[in-house]
């Protein structure tokens, strides 16, 4: 691991050597660390450029002005200094999204490991989402309630219980870690659930044609596969994909299957390293 040559004003830590360029998003309340599993798992086939989102990892923190998508997206956008695949997870497949969207050219193919976008189970199965939204009351009335640890720990136990250990388990830092991140999640509320950047509009995922491939695990919330497979329904050159056994967290639970996974899909976009 190295700390990239860049401007960004966040920190960008470089993951393997190979010649395939690859820009990977981690989720939200991880760091970008997390990719290590997967960048072995792809051996000398690709470099990860990794960055930390602000208010996480060695990023600093959000100074809570504008809006949260957008700047991540921003800065996002900017390490894609040459035609790269981008591969994210969580939040972070929401922000590869945008990148496949609004720029094409800079993005040879884009892999979404269980993007949260809840405004499509919205629209294809609202019973589905009425059951997570439930699950996921507890950490809502946290968050609304401002009591961030609360928060922290029943977002981590409900999205990571497959590799996270129990909160009173967890060192103090990795605790304070994920404390420092979980603003981030109602600071993103109406683009994930209500589809506040449009995306849903008529045409506009049409104008993603590069090609995608969107993986869920298969224990993970019932929710996410409707989420997947309403978006590979939605988009023009997206096919779908499973991780067997994996929950949320799958590219840290099963790398090796996960990297299996985007090696082949890789060997059908067309392009070559």
């Amino acid at each position: 691991m190295k700390d990239a040559e860049s401007t960004s004003p966040v920190f960008v830590r470089t993951l393997g050597q190979g010649a395939r360029k690859v820009l990977a998003l981690h989720c939200t309340i991880a760091h970008s660390g997390v990719w290590a599993g997967l960048a072995s798992a792809l051996g000398d086939q690709a470099t990860l450029t990794a960055p930390d989102m602000l208010s996480h990892g060695y990023s600093p923190d959000w100074d809570g002005q504008g809006d949260f998508f957008d700047l991540t997206a921003g800065i996002s956008a900017d390490l894609l200094a040459e035609p790269m695949d981008v591969i994210g997870h969580s939040f972070g497949a929401m922000v590869a999204l945008r990148l496949a969207l609004e720029y094409p050219d800079r993005v040879r193919s884009a892999v979404l490991i269980e993007p949260v976008f809840f405004a499509v189970a919205a629209q294809d199965a609202p019973d589905v989402l009425a059951r997570h939204d439930q699950e996921a009351q507890p950490y809502a009335d946290a968050l609304a309630a401002g009591d961030m640890q609360l928060a922290a720990r029943l977002f981590n136990r409900m999205w990571s219980a497959d590799v996270s250990p129990r909160w009173t388990e967890m060192q103090e830092k990795t605790r304070a870690a994920m404390i420092r991140g979980v603003p981030v999640v109602p600071a993103v509320k109406e683009a994930v659930f209500d589809d506040q950047k449009g995306f849903l509009k008529p045409g506009v995922l049409d104008r993603a044609t590069v090609p995608i491939l969107i993986l869920s695990g298969t224990k993970s919330n019932p929710v996410m596969p409707v989420i997947g497979k309403g978006l590979q329904n939605r988009l023009p050159n997206a096919s779908y994909d499973v991780v067997e056994g994996a929950g949320h967290m799958l590219p840290i639970s099963h790398p090796a299957a996960t990297a299996k996974l985007v090696q082949n899909f890789w060997k059908t976009t067309g392009s070559s390293e």
